[in-house]
């Protein structure tokens, strides 16, 4: 009797293992996937501003896109809604409730321009043009008394904008990681 389980169980599992071997290396299901697909996707940027597309934008037409695609989530003026705050904060970030916002907590603005990019606004998100997003980042970081009035960014001037709370973070020394 244990012969035959044994002989039972030898079967099943060299009869399961055939539809792997006969995949290869893979699973047997999906399909490669074309480079321009991904590039679609692979859009993120590093704070040194590595991947920040062709464009520019200015404080006033930030003004206007934050009127029409941002305020109603995150107020007239940034200071919250529905949507996170955007302003103030300042000095809190030492007290028992910080208030993270662009200006009081992100350390560089590269930062700022990939999160709109990619996921803003929130009903839909990658809908925003680079122009658009040069153009937001350069308003909240007004907002923010980060850059003055008259500002206009592109990938050549944002990653220069120096960040109030830049040095608020410590890199991880650990090689290989993040």
């Amino acid at each position: 009797m244990l012969k035959r389980h044994v002989t039972v169980l030898s079967a099943f599992f060299c009869a399961a293992s055939l539809p792997c071997h006969a995949a290869g290396s893979g699973y047997g299901i999906g399909a490669p996937i074309d480079p321009k697909a991904v590039s679609a996707w692979n859009i993120d940027i590093d704070s040194a501003g590595h991947g920040l597309p062709v464009g520019s934008g200015d404080v006033a037409h930030g003004k206007e896109i934050f009127g029409a695609k941002c305020a109603s989530c995150h107020g007239a003026n940034g200071e919250g809604g529905i949507g996170d705050p955007l302003v103030g904060g300042m000095g809190t970030l030492a007290d028992a409730k910080p208030k993270k916002t662009i200006g009081s907590y992100w350390p560089y603005p590269t930062t700022l321009f990939d999160y709109i990019r990619r996921a803003m606004p929130y009903d839909a998100p990658q809908s925003l043009s680079a122009d658009e997003v040069y153009a937001l980042s350069a308003y909240l970081l007004y907002l923010n008394h980060v850059v003055p009035e008259n500002t206009r960014l592109d990938a050549q001037s944002l990653p220069k904008v120096k960040m109030p709370n830049r040095e608020g973070f410590v890199s991880d020394p650990r090689p290989g990681k993040l």
